[in-house]
């Protein structure tokens, strides 16, 4: 199993419409991606957030799904209008069980 989790920094301006359209997109996903088997997302709640306000995470079948999932379409629709929006961050690994 691949694990992709994410957080998000909203910038300046960024709307609450737009912070629930990102969610609703990437909770879309569930069904859509090949390999995709689940998706969580929801507001850090930690004291020591470091601003990401965002986060989520992701679990697929393997690598080679996750990397299908970057490329794919709906990934990058989604990454076109929100990318001006975050300052993101990134952990993936292989979960070993």
């Amino acid at each position: 199993m691949y694990i992709h989790i994410f957080g998000f920094k909203w910038k300046p301006g960024t709307t609450e419409k737009q912070k629930a359209q990102a969610a609703s997109e990437i909770q879309a996903f569930k069904g859509k991606i090949d390999g995709l088997i689940d998706v969580h997302t929801g507001h850090n709640q930690s004291e020591r957030n470091m601003g990401y306000e965002f986060v989520g995470l992701m679990r697929f079948k393997g690598k080679g799904a996750y990397v299908a999932y970057v490329k794919s379409g709906p990934h990058q629709a989604l990454l076109k209008w929100l990318k001006p929006l975050i300052d993101p961050i990134e952990m993936d690994f292989l979960a070993m069980d």
